[in-house]
């Protein structure tokens, strides 16, 4: 969560600076008929929900693909790294969510032949609070099911949120 320090005098939030360069052979990007995407070998999200608290959203950074919009904590995978790895390393990176605190509900692959990006969904099974771990956020938020539409999505995730909406809904929680 944002803090008084991460605010510039005038309320508004402090950009962290952009990473320099890749930092994994999986930063890179992919281009093909279908368009141009983030990840040599794929790249995959957490859509972590509390039904308490709701899905953990994040602002992504200005300078990022779509930034400015809000999406799920994730990134491009590593080579040989399977999706759920990536999608938890990737939100344990960026938002500080521990992978033991959740449990994984399913997946949702969306493939374009040359690139694959896979939403992993999980549950949160012990309450934790997300925080900034790296430049790649402005914000994170928990945000009910219901409201997530009314904030500006990342063009994927907000076609994808609809199915996975309803799969959240019809996976039972423990």
């Amino acid at each position: 969560m944002e803090s008084a320090e991460d605010r510039q005098p005038s309320g508004s939030p402090v950009e962290p600076r952009r990473p320099l360069g890749p930092r994994d052979p999986g930063d890179a990007w992919v281009e093909g008929e279908r368009g141009r995407f983030w990840g040599r070998f794929g790249s995959a999200g957490l859509l972590v929900h509390d039904p308490a608290k709701g899905v953990l959203l994040q602002h992504r950074a200005t300078w990022s693909d779509h930034g400015g919009t809000w999406g799920l904590p994730g990134g491009a995978l590593h080579e040989g790294e399977d999706a759920i790895a990536g999608a938890l390393r990737e939100a344990k990176e960026e938002a500080a969510v521990p992978p033991e605190s959740v449990r994984v509900l399913f997946t949702s692959v969306f493939d374009v032949g040359y690139w694959t990006y896979t939403t992993v969904a999980a549950q949160a099974i012990e309450p934790f609070e997300p925080v900034i771990s790296d430049p790649e956020s402005l914000e994170l938020q928990w945000v009910g099911l219901d409201e997530i539409v009314l904030k500006q999505l990342h063009p994927g995730f907000a076609a994808a949120w609809p199915a996975l909406q309803r799969r959240l809904r019809e996976t039972p929680a423990d």
